[in-house]
């Protein structure tokens, strides 16, 4: 059923609060609580309706979200993520020599800020909500941390030379609030780098509500890219490059949609690669190698994809690298 010329005058925007919006199609996530997915008629934010509720966040958030062992993920996915932690890693030296300051907000295990620091005597910055991905960053040798969300009050005007956020932006609860300290706390012609889903990608327009990286209730909002840099803008920011192929999140994007389609379930074989076995468990071990099989076996040929869809800037996700313009 389309819902295109519906309006909801009663749930807020998830980026502006604002109350108008046009219903675009209906999801739900692992666990059956299902959700509209609205446009905003103020800001332009796609985001997800009704908001999710404390509990419904605390649920999503839970242990097995940050994996049920020692890391997230098996020991080889860990090393794969690790390779792609560490090109991340360079484009930070890109921009800013040591012993410059880097700020990663939502930072996880710590292991982005880990590489930045092996490639030189950066000073390394996190800020990671409290549970295993905070414990793990703790550990890392150097790391200042901060366990909670980011305040006005954490760090003085003009303090770092890059801050970046992967794949954290769409998770925030108060994101103008999270922009407006970025921009207080980040250096006149420091670089703001983020990634997070491209809601105007190929892969949201065919698979909409079954889209893997629509990750419904954690991803409270998006933008489309074109949109985000013009409210970037506002905040005093130019764009210096954006990139839409990324093989660490594409790909697999791809991959899990069309598994979504198939089974009842969503996010199967991604929960088995976490070993969160209480989710697949009324799924056999035969089905769950299938989906691993087709994981492997699918993979070269949706790297091709990926590169044929950022061409046209339609990959799944989109990587941004801001200037903070003097005032």
């Amino acid at each position: 059923m389309s819902h295109l010329k519906d309006v909801d005058f009663e749930n807020p925007c998830g980026y502006c609060q604002k109350k108008a919006s046009r219903i675009l199609y209906d999801t739900q996530d692992i666990y059956e609580d299902k959700y509209l997915v609205n446009q905003c008629t103020h800001c332009q934010a796609i985001f997800l309706s009704p908001r999710p509720t404390n509990e419904q966040l605390s649920r999503a958030y839970d242990e097995s979200y940050y994996g049920e062992q020692d890391h997230k993920f098996s020991p080889t996915v860990e090393k794969i993520l690790d390779f792609f932690r560490s090109q991340r890693a360079n484009i930070v030296t890109r921009y800013v020599l040591p012993p410059a300051k880097v700020l990663d907000i939502g930072c996880g295990n710590g292991r982005f800020l880990q590489y930045v620091r092996s490639k030189g005597k950066y000073q390394i910055y996190g800020v990671e909500l409290p549970g295993k991905a905070a414990d793990r960053a703790a550990a890392i040798e150097g790391i200042q941390l901060k366990k909670g969300t980011l305040e006005y009050d954490d760090f003085e005007t003009e303090t770092f030379d890059v801050i970046t956020l992967f794949h954290v932006f769409e998770h925030l609860a108060e994101p103008v609030k999270t922009l407006e300290i970025i921009q207080k706390i980040l250096k006149t012609d420091g670089k703001l780098i983020m990634s997070f889903p491209n809601i105007d990608s190929f892969q949201s327009n065919v698979f909409k509500g079954k889209w893997l990286h629509l990750d419904p209730p954690r991803h409270l909002f998006f933008f489309k890219p074109k949109d985000f840099v013009k409210e970037m803008q506002q905040y005093g920011f130019e764009l210096v490059s954006e990139t839409y192929f990324s093989t660490e999140q594409n790909p697999f994007g791809m991959q899990q949609s069309i598994l979504n389609k198939l089974f009842k379930k969503r996010e199967l074989l991604y929960e088995y690669l976490k070993g969160n076995d209480d989710y697949t468990k009324d799924y056999s071990k035969a089905s769950l190698l299938m989906q691993r099989a087709f994981f492997v076996l699918t993979f070269p040929l949706f790297a091709v994809v990926d590169m044929i869809e950022s061409m046209f800037k339609k990959g799944a996700t989109v990587e941004f690298v801001f200037n903070k313009k003097a005032k």
